[in-house]
């Protein structure tokens, strides 16, 4: 399992109506290209010194080979999407593959 991360600082003149745009628009056009499973928002709690508020978003996908796909077929006009923004937003992406999961309940002492 892949994770597409995507860290985004949004310029505070703009914050409402990107928040609104990624989460309205945006996220379900990621998830509507059937290359991702699910999506996590997160907020960055830290003051950033560049100001603004950052986020993460998380898109899981089942391999490599999927988000190769999604570069080739997608990213271009999805990406091309935030242009609007331009100026008012900074963001990275990263490539995190998955190595292991734990939940609370398979660590309960019995």
């Amino acid at each position: 399992m892949y994770i597409y991360n995507v860290t985004i600082n949004v310029d505070e003149i703009i914050h409402d109506v990107w928040l609104q745009w990624m989460v309205s628009e945006h996220i379900p056009a990621m998830l509507a290209t059937g290359k991702f499973s699910k999506a996590l928002m997160t907020q960055v709690v830290i003051e950033e010194e560049m100001g603004g508020k950052t986020y993460s978003v998380q898109y899981t996908t089942d391999s490599k080979e999927t988000l190769e796909r999604y570069y080739s077929e997608n990213a271009d006009a999805l990406r091309a999407q935030s242009k609007a923004y331009a100026g008012k937003i900074v963001t990275f992406r990263t490539e995190l593959e998955v190595i292991g999961e734990a939940h609370n309940e398979l660590f309960k002492k019995n």
